[in-house]
């Protein structure tokens, strides 16, 4: 197939080289170390980034990667960028590390702070999702042809209304919210699962709603809404406004609400998330 982007099958392919770098090391008892910030770093994480960023470079030199493992770019230097990758090489590290299957590679093209597509790969599997606005969006198998994913509007006749939530991560306001969300729409079913699946659940009109009232950092979204945006979803702050990358000097999001960009409910979410 060719995709609308020149970009995406080679980045697609790219991703899913680094799930096979990836692969060799996962519950094989590698080593955990922590950065700074205390977050864990392992072998794994390591081999995927030299092999991404080694590959961005070959497609486009005149790109400059920004990787969650060689993140400490200074901001006056990124400020100057018109064109990007975001890349977290080995997204739900603590995933990983505890055996789970629920980790990804995540690799955004970034423009004036928008995302131009994403992909997102899943290295036990060897499925990829990617896509971007007003490109498409599309779910690949291992060995099968891409299929066109898309958001759901609504739930259908007999489906519940279905929250995506962080496995490890909530907080009061996020509680509060989805409190509020039942009130409005009824008993809700949380969907927990690891990393940035959480996106590409809505991509494929598996879940409705993914409000992140809780720290996260750009390299863990972006790919990941690029996604989203091509299959019909949007990514806003709590003001209701499109979410996006500039070059500042944090690189942590803000909270954000993750949704089909038609869904009827979208007033009432926006409200109560301002609530």
């Amino acid at each position: 197939m060719n995709f609308p982007h020149p970009l995406l099958a080679p980045v697609a392919e790219l991703a899913l080289r680094a799930g096979e770098a990836i692969l060799p090391f996962w519950r094989a008892d590698v080593a955990v170390n922590h950065k700074a910030d205390e977050s864990p770093v392992t072998a794994a994480d390591l081999a995927a980034h030299h092999l991404i960023v080694a590959g961005l470079t070959a497609l486009d030199p005149s790109i400059p990667v920004l990787s969650e493992e060689d993140a400490d770019i200074p901001q006056a230097t990124r400020a100057g960028w018109q064109r990007w990758w975001l890349v977290d090489p080995l997204d739900g590290t603590k995933e990983f590390i505890s055996g789970s299957e629920e980790f990804t590679v995540n690799i955004a093209l970034i423009e004036q702070g928008r995302v131009v597509f994403g992909v997102v790969s899943m290295p036990t599997n060897g499925r990829c999702y990617l896509g971007g606005a007003g490109l498409g969006a599309w779910r690949v198998d291992q060995g099968q042809a891409p299929q066109a994913i898309q958001v759901r509007e609504q739930p259908g006749v007999g489906e519940a209304f279905t929250v995506v939530a962080s496995r490890r991560h909530s907080s009061p306001e996020q509680e509060r919210l989805l409190g509020g969300l039942s009130a409005a729409l009824g008993e809700l079913q949380l969907a927990n699962i690891g990393s940035s699946l959480k996106f590409c659940l809505l991509a494929e009109g598996a879940a409705d709603c993914y409000p992140r009232l809780a720290p996260t950092s750009q390299w863990d979204t972006a790919a990941a809404q690029g996604v989203l945006e091509g299959a019909g979803g949007e990514v806003l702050d709590l003001a209701g406004a499109p979410f996006c990358y500039p070059p500042r000097e944090s690189l942590l999001n803000g909270f954000f609400l993750a949704l089909p960009a038609k869904a009827p409910w979208r007033g009432k979410l926006l409200e109560l998330a301002r609530a």
